[in-house]
């Protein structure tokens, strides 16, 4: 149920965005510049590490319809998970590893986080800019799932399907002429 007296239960993350609309307009915006604009990743990539930052945090909603829309945009499937459930899968290119270790860091204790994490980065063949978007999508996620769980959004399962279709198809601009 969630924790705001105006919304009814089952209500989604767009029900919050709708509530507050000038927070979220700005909110939804960064989300389609840093998980769909140019970037060094490709936007499977993004999400990967939306939903595994996601999951680290146990927020039920944004890891599974962030796994969810991963899998849609070419992220083998159980990917996601077994990253979560395990920390390391033979489903995620070696590439990713020090990417995906940095975000856990980030997430699990920042202050944590080396210089040698950055450089484990690079060493694998990112630049800077793919480093600013590991921390950036990281740092993101870290907020909506605190938001989510902060509001006591729930998760649907029958709203997985299709906002992770809607999110890997249209991305996320479509959301804002959804508000009030």
């Amino acid at each position: 149920m969630p924790f705001l007296p105006s919304l009814r239960s089952g209500s989604s993350l767009l029900d919050v965005f709708k509530a507050f609309p000038e927070t979220s307009k700005p909110l939804i915006e960064f989300h389609e510049v840093l998980l769909r604009g140019s970037s060094p990743f490709t936007e499977a990539e993004r999400v990967l590490i939306a939903a595994y930052v996601s999951g680290l945090n146990h927020c039920r909603y944004c890891h599974a319809v962030h796994t969810a829309t991963a899998e849609r945009l070419g992220i083998s499937e159980g990917a996601a998970r077994q990253l979560v459930e395990g920390g390391e899968t033979n489903l995620i290119p070696d590439k990713m590893r020090p990417v995906l270790r940095y975000a856990q860091k980030l997430t699990n204790r920042p202050d944590s986080v080396t210089k040698d994490d950055a450089d484990a980065i690079l060493a694998a063949g990112w630049n800077e800019t793919a480093l600013y978007h590991t921390v950036a999508v990281t740092a993101l996620f870290n907020f909506m799932n605190r938001l989510v769980e902060g509001l006591g959004i729930e998760l649907d399962k029958g709203y997985v399907k299709p906002a992770s279709e809607r999110l890997a198809d249209r991305g996320y601009l479509p959301l804002i002429a959804m508000l009030r």
